[in-house]
């Protein structure tokens, strides 16, 4: 029996290899410019093309030259919309073997991202051999962070580490390309994609193959819960000669905060300024997060003042800190004052600062002091997280405040802030519980308009509603706007069709 032909996928294949242009025909050089209107012409070409041949001539019979800046603009455009990965690989290939342009670093990295996300792992490989030959110049450590990073999301530490093996191997020897730099680089994917754990694993195992220096210790150091561990690191740290800097110190400062060992992370600030080491705003936040963990609020707060004194920058996630603290101890009225204060000089709160006074807020259920603040960020042109969204619409909820919940779902829709999605399904709650179909139902086609799907939860509730009310029309209105999002379930699908039978009865009497 035959075997059936593998289906055969949308790349470009070279039908004969023809020498290069020179470059300043091609635009190798660079020295062409590229305008987004030919990028968006060139994207629509590859994108809507039935076959590679039929690129090649539409491209041909275009007026656009293909040049190094237009491929890297076409090929952002190929991550950014999600465009089928393979059809970019083919724009590559096409513009190598017909024009004679050579992608850039840029150009390489994004078609080896896209090809990452879409699991075509083959290709990917494929596309590194490939641009070992045309251009070595092109793999950069920025290159091996990309492919380990799309091969760590997807796959396991082993063969994330098999992976790395491997580019060491097609990078070894690259000018720029070192065994500590792609170290690094496998453990920052590690701690990024897998967890902590994984990369400090992976560094025992490995740490006797590759040189390390500090980078790969501050790497690892981020993230530890456990001051045990923290300082035992530190100590093989320093037993294989490497000092630590001042982002080693921040590290361990913080997770000395967090544990609430005040104490100890001060005597590491001492220990920083006996080597010259100035701290920055981020070695202060974390003794500021530090100091109200242990309940001392007051003395947070002066951290702020010798930060002023010390000539270092205050930056208003250290306001943050330190509002919180008093937040936590329900001293809300030094928290507006230091609030006050944090304007007075110039930095205005934004969303995380408000969102410490609506958490206050919600668990003590107050709807007024809510709304009250929420004012005042519409006043400052400042708009709420969607965990603030979320905290005055549970509210509004509680206490049955149709009017506010309205007010803030419309001004979500005008100046598109927070989630649609988490919003309505408890202001759809609140608009059912207190019989505003109307209004539900004008939310629920707002959201369509947006492009946002309401919950099946959220559409099932409305839908009964319509359903005792008798209100058909609207019921097959808005399930055929729900599919446009995806199949339905069958008991809706059901339902629906019965409802529209009736609606059909109804209209022939």
């Amino acid at each position: 029996m035959a075997t059936k032909p593998a289906r055969r996928l949308f790349q470009y294949v070279p039908k004969s290899r023809r020498p290069s242009p020179e470059p300043e025909a091609s635009g190798g050089g660079g020295e062409l410019r590229a305008s987004d209107a030919d990028a968006d012409a060139v994207y629509r070409i590859v994108s809507a093309a039935p076959t590679p041949s039929a690129v090649e001539s539409a491209l041909s019979a275009s007026a656009v030259t293909i040049s190094v800046p237009l491929l890297d603009l076409v090929l952002r455009r190929f991550r950014f919309a999600h465009g089928d990965p393979l059809r970019a690989l083919s724009l590559l290939s096409l513009a190598t073997d017909r024009y004679g342009v050579v992608p850039s670093p840029f150009a390489l990295d994004t078609a080896l991202y896209v090809l990452g996300r879409a699991r075509r792992f083959a290709h990917m490989w494929d596309l590194l051999r490939s641009s070992r030959r045309i251009n070595p110049d092109a793999m950069t450590p920025r290159t091996a962070m990309v492919v380990l990073g799309r091969v760590a999301k997807v796959c396991s530490v082993r063969e994330t580490v098999a992976s790395f093996r491997r580019l060491s191997r097609m990078l070894g020897g690259r000018e720029g390309v070192d065994a500590a730099r792609l170290f690094n680089a496998l453990l920052r994917t590690l701690c990024q994609e897998k967890s902590m754990s994984d990369a400090r694993n992976v560094y025992h195992a490995l740490k006797y193959e590759f040189k390390v220096n500090r980078q790969t210790f501050n790497i690892l150091l981020s993230g530890w819960k456990s001051a045990e561990d923290a300082e035992a690191f530190l100590a093989e740290m320093r037993e294989l000669g490497v000092e630590p800097d001042l982002v080693t110190y921040n590290s361990l400062i913080d997770c000395h905060c967090k544990n609430r060992g005040v104490e100890k992370a001060y005597k590491l600030l001492d220990e920083m300024r006996e080597k010259d080491i100035s701290p920055d705003v981020i070695t202060y936040t974390s003794l500021i997060g530090g100091l109200g963990l242990i309940g001392q609020p007051d003395k947070a707060k002066d951290l702020l003042k010798e930060m002023h004194e010390l000539g270092c920058y205050v930056d208003v996630a250290a306001y943050n800190a330190a509002i919180r603290n008093f937040v936590i101890a329900k001293r809300l009225g030094d928290a507006f004052t230091l609030m006050e204060e944090m304007a007075s000089k110039g930095l205005m709160p934004n969303a995380t600062t408000y969102n410490i006074f609506f958490r206050c807020y919600y668990w003590a259920y107050d709807i007024g002091s809510s709304w009250q603040l929420y004012e005042r960020m519409r006043y400052e042109g400042c708009f709420p997280n969607t965990q603030s969204c979320m905290f005055i619409v549970r509210l509004c909820h509680r206490h049955g405040r149709v009017a506010q919940a309205l007010e803030l779902w419309s001004d979500m829709v005008n100046n598109c802030f927070g989630s649609f999605t988490l919003v309505s399904d408890v202001l759809f709650d609140l608009l059912c519980d207190e019989g505003k179909l109307e209004e539900a139902e004008r939310c629920f086609h707002k959201m369509i308009e947006l492009g946002q799907k309401p919950s099946n939860v959220a559409f099932r509730r409305i839908k009964i509603l319509m359903q005792l009310a008798k209100h058909e029309e609207s019921i097959t209105r808005l399930t055929a706007q729900m599919a446009q999002f995806g199949q339905l379930a069958a008991e809706d699908c059901q339902r629906v069709d019965d409802t529209h039978t009736l609606h059909l009865k109804h209209t022939a009497e």
